[in-house]
C-alpha cells in the first residue's frame, strides 16, 4: 500500500509539472542519445573491431588495446600535458571570470556595462579555425603583423611557433581570451541575484569597494565557484581538441609541450585506423575523470559539506 501511495503521489506531481517536463524533454533526449547510449560502445576497447563484423561480432582481445597505450612512451607525456593545461585553464579561468563578473557588476554606467560585457563575450563565438588564422596573421614568422613591424624597425623577428618553452603560455592566454566572457556570465547571474541591501549596508558602515567585493560579493559567489570547480574537474583529463589541433597543427617542434590525449588518438586513427585503441583511450580518459571528480567531491565534503555535488 505504501508503494502504491508513493507511486500515486509521483504520478500526481508528474502531471502537475507536465509542462516543465516537456520543456526539459529535449535536454533529456540529447543526453540519453549522445551520453548514455554510446556507453554501450565501451566494449569496443576490449575487441579487435572489424567494420564488417560490428561491435558484437568482433573478436575479444582482452586488454591488448590498453597494452598499446601503456607501451607507448608518450602516455605519461600526454596525460601530463592534458592535466597541466586543464588545471591552468580552470585555475586562471575562474580567477579571470570572477574578476570580470565583479567588474561588470560594479560598473554604474549602463551603456559602458553593455559594451564591456559584449567585448568580453564576443570571442566565444569565434571558431578555433578563425582564432588560429588570426594568431598566424599576428604572430606568423614570415608574414605576421608583429614580425613585419619588427623587421621594418630593424629588430630581430620573434618566432613564437618555434619556441616550445613559451608556447604553453600562449595557449593559456588564448583560451582565457576566448572563453572567459562566457564563463563570467554564470557568476554575473549569481551576483545579479544577490541582495543589494547587504552592499548598501556595508557601504553605510564605511566599507570601501574592495572590502565589499571581498567580504560580500566573493563570499556570496563561493557556492557557485565550488560547483563550477567540481564540474570542471570532471573534465580535467579531456582536452579541447579543436583548440590544440587548429592552433598547434602538426608542428613536430611543439608536439612535446602541446600534444594531449585527444590529438594523439586522432593522429593514431588517421595514420592507422584502430577503433579499439581509440575506445581504450576514451575509456582511460573517462576513468581518470571519474576518479578526479570523486576525489574533488570528497575533498569538498570534508571542508564545506554544503557545497558538494553528491
Amino acid at each position: 500500500m505504501a508503494i502504491a501511495g508513493k507511486k500515486k503521489i509521483f504520478l500526481t506531481k508528474l502531471w502537475e509539472n507536465r509542462f516543465l517536463w516537456i520543456m526539459l524533454l529535449p535536454a533529456i533526449t540529447f543526453i540519453v542519445i549522445f551520453s548514455y547510449i554510446p556507453m554501450g560502445g565501451i566494449i569496443t576497447a576490449f575487441k579487435d573491431y572489424k567494420n564488417k563484423m560490428g561491435i558484437i561480432g568482433s573478436p575479444w582481445i582482452g586488454l591488448a588495446n590498453f597494452r598499446y597505450l601503456l607501451v607507448s612512451d608518450k602516455l605519461w607525456t600526454l596525460t601530463r600535458n592534458t592535466l597541466a593545461y586543464n588545471a591552468c585553464f580552470i585555475a586562471f579561468g575562474m580567477i579571470v571570470e570572477v574578476g570580470i563578473a565583479v567588474i561588470i557588476s560594479e560598473l554604474r554606467l549602463k551603456n559602458l556595462k553593455k559594451v564591456f560585457q559584449s567585448m568580453t563575450f564576443l570571442p566565444f563565438f569565434i571558431s578555433w579555425v578563425v582564432v588560429a588564422s588570426i594568431m598566424m596573421s599576428i604572430f606568423g614568422y614570415e608574414t605576421g603583423a608583429i614580425n613585419t613591424i619588427l623587421n621594418a624597425l630593424g629588430r630581430e623577428r620573434m618566432n613564437i611557433y618555434g619556441n616550445p618553452a613559451f608556447f604553453p603560455v600562449v595557449l593559456v592566454l588564448v583560451k582565457l581570451w576566448k572563453n572567459t566572457g562566457y564563463g563570467a556570465i554564470i557568476y554575473l547571474a549569481s551576483i545579479t541575484g544577490m541582495d543589494q541591501e547587504m552592499l548598501e549596508a556595508a557601504e553605510i558602515d564605511g566599507a570601501n569597494i574592495w572590502q565589499r567585493i571581498w567580504h560580500i560579493t566573493i563570499a556570496y559567489l563561493r557556492p557557485t565557484m565550488v560547483i563550477m570547480l567540481l564540474l570542471s574537474i570532471g573534465q580535467i583529463f579531456r582536452g579541447d581538441f579543436g583548440m590544440f589541433y587548429q592552433i598547434v597543427g602538426r608542428s613536430q617542434l611543439l608536439m612535446e609541450v602541446s600534444d594531449i590525449i585527444d590529438t594523439f588518438v586522432y593522429r593514431s586513427l588517421v595514420n592507422s585506423p584502430n577503433t579499439g585503441m581509440a575506445a581504450a583511450a576514451g575509456l582511460y580518459q573517462s576513468i581518470l575523470c571519474f576518479i578526479s571528480i570523486l576525489a574533488a567531491n570528497f575533498a569538498v565534503k570534508k571542508i564545506e559539506p554544503d557545497y558538494t555535488l553528491f
